[in-house]
């Protein structure tokens, strides 16, 4: 007589929820993992079969990550979450429709967007999303920081910080959200490190580099920080380290001050947004703000982009 195998135990939905908000990763996992089915059914009744179905519950599913906590009845998360896939492909329809370019690009519902701050605060399920950040490739890791973790969140702005086409930025986003979703649902239950410690570390380094800038001693830090063969580029150009050292030294010369509002780090990826200060005899100097975008190397730095978010027209002269 063969060993019979032991009854699978059903766990009820309400209780994975609320696993899930006391942080309990591997609970979140199943919950997803669960209901996929029943949200891809809801993507291909309103989009049909197709990627169009898949991108949208892909977005659902990231939106589900970080916002577990907004279910406010456990028992009704399965309508919660076929919701927000609802909510996902009207995003999708509304984008199909002839709209401006501008219109195109901002399209998207406030209720089926992640808030960066929120989910990276989310302590349980910030190391176990950032180490499937981790495993994307560097392109689509990048589109993916700035659009779900940065402020530079417009498609045409990450066009620009990463000096690719918007049609890429779309395409980058769409197999980025595809392959987060699946890494999450596959590594619910592995050991992840911290990635508050590798985002100090950064914001650390930015603001030695930029006190250095201040006391005239920035090639000593950035012997220390960058590679030798590092590469600056920004919108207009680009060169070596010695053209970021001119540039600094100029604003610095003008009387601009930095101010780092946020850092969002990895391995191989660093963000970092920055708030200009203009003097207040030519407070237009610089543009309001500055985005580093840092490619690291042995933790070094080999490529920085600089990116200046547009002005808001209210603040323009008239």
């Amino acid at each position: 007589m063969g060993r019979s195998t032991p009854p699978r135990v059903a766990v009820d939905d309400s209780e994975l929820v609320r696993a899930a908000q006391g942080g309990d990763i591997g609970a979140l996992g199943t919950l997803l993992a669960g209901h996929r089915a029943g949200m891809t059914a809801v993507a291909v009744s309103v989009l049909g079969a197709g990627p169009d179905a898949d991108d949208a519950v892909q977005e659902a599913m990231t939106v589900a990550l970080a916002r577990i906590g907004d279910v406010r009845d456990p028992n009704a998360v399965g309508p919660w979450l076929r919701q927000v896939v609802r909510n996902a492909c009207r995003t999708q329809l509304r984008a199909r429709r002839p709209l401006p370019l501008d219109d195109q690009l901002h399209a998207v519902l406030p209720s089926t967007e992640p808030d960066p701050a929120e989910l990276l605060e989310r302590h349980a399920t910030r190391d176990w999303v950032w180490r499937a950040l981790e495993d994307l490739s560097p392109p689509l890791r990048l589109v993916m920081m700035l659009r779900h973790f940065s402020g530079v969140t417009a498609y045409q702005d990450i066009a620009e910080a990463c000096g690719i086409p918007v049609g890429t930025v779309r395409s980058r986003l769409a197999k980025g959200r595809g392959q987060l979703t699946a890494s999450l649902l596959a590594t619910a239950d592995d050991q992840y490190g911290d990635v508050a410690a590798q985002t100090a570390v950064r914001r650390r380094e930015i603001e030695d580099t930029m006190v250095a800038a201040e006391r005239g001693t920035l090639a000593e830090v950035l012997a220390t920080y960058w590679r030798p063969d590092a590469q600056f580029s920004w919108s207009g150009g680009g060169g070596g380290a010695d053209w970021f050292l001119r540039g600094m030294y100029q604003d610095i010369e003008d009387g601009v001050r930095g101010r780092v509002t946020n850092v969002i780090a990895g391995r191989e990826i660093a963000v970092c947004e920055i708030e200009l200060i203009n003097p207040a005899e030519n407070p237009f100097h610089c543009p309001p703000g500055v985005v580093w975008i840092q490619h690291l190397l042995g933790g070094r730095t080999s490529r920085l982009r600089f990116f200046h978010p547009p002005r808001s027209v209210q603040a323009i002269p008239a």
